[in-house]
């Protein structure tokens, strides 16, 4: 399956570009406002848009009071969402099913756990990849077998085996971020920039400033210095020390010069 493009692409006003969406997210009969909202925002932060709703428990469930606040900036998503009646109407153009079931079905397709399956659909070949449908069922009975059938696959999340009972806005999430990481994933963003490291000029100076406070405090016997400041050298270069680091050294060392002073040494 070809990559899709970079959140960075998207329009200024945070919406995430059709090019950017190989997936739909097909909740059936969806009971509670929140879950909606919540699967909406779910979706955004990792890039996907496409929402379609089977037979929700409230017609107007996407302007619900509960659904935009779940939404939490995803509202986009909620404009864009689809209601249809039936399953068949929100698998259209989709060419792979991804059914979700906590208890695996005697019958029907195959169960597998995301990741593998998810990593086997992202490198398919380019020109044979697929537009992926993954389907949630209700909170109350999740999917029905006849739904289930329809599926290429039955996605079962590992969890704990003496409970396993996943909400439905966390399952979204998981199955979203496991897609997401197999089409590639995204960068982490760096908030602040990184320090800058000390030079070894910086660091013997905070060295030689160091020695003369703590020969003052008279933790350091000049006549018998051993090889204490050798294994500072050491430790602060281990430190990989940064400027600021260097700075907060020194201001300490400026405080024992200052404290032994007052104190005629």
């Amino acid at each position: 399956m070809s990559q899709p493009s970079h959140p960075s692409d998207s329009a200024e006003n945070g919406t995430i570009p059709v090019a950017a969406d190989p997936t739909r997210f097909v909740l059936i009969e969806t009971s509670h406002p929140g879950n909606v909202g919540a699967t909406a925002r779910a979706m955004k932060v990792m890039g996907f848009k496409d929402l379609v709703l089977v037979r929700p428990r409230f017609a107007d469930v996407l302007s619900q009071e509960d659904t935009v606040a779940m939404a939490s900036g995803a509202a986009d998503i909620l404009a864009r969402a689809r209601i249809v009646d039936r399953l068949e109407d929100a698998l259209d153009g989709c060419t792979f099913v991804c059914a979700t079931a906590m208890t695996p079905r005697d019958f029907g397709p195959p169960t597998r756990a995301p990741r593998e399956l998810f990593q086997e659909l992202a490198t398919l070949p380019d020109g044979q990849g697929h537009r992926l449908a993954l389907v949630f069922g209700s909170e109350r009975y999740g999917m029905s077998n006849e739904d289930v059938y329809r599926a290429h696959a039955v996605l079962s999340i590992p969890t704990h085996p003496v409970y396993g009972s996943l909400n439905l806005a966390q399952a979204v999430q998981l199955l979203a971020y496991d897609w997401r990481q197999a089409l590639g994933g995204y960068d982490v963003q760096a908030r602040t920039a990184d320090p800058q490291r000390a030079d070894a000029q910086a660091v013997q100076g905070l060295l030689r400033h160091l020695e003369g406070s703590l020969v003052k405090l008279g933790y350091l016997d000049p006549a018998a210095p051993k090889k204490l400041m050798p294994r500072l050298n050491q430790l602060f270069n281990r430190a990989a020390l940064t400027q600021e680091e260097v700075h907060i050294l020194r201001g300490i060392a400026r405080a024992i010069d200052k404290q032994c002073d007052r104190s005629g040494g």
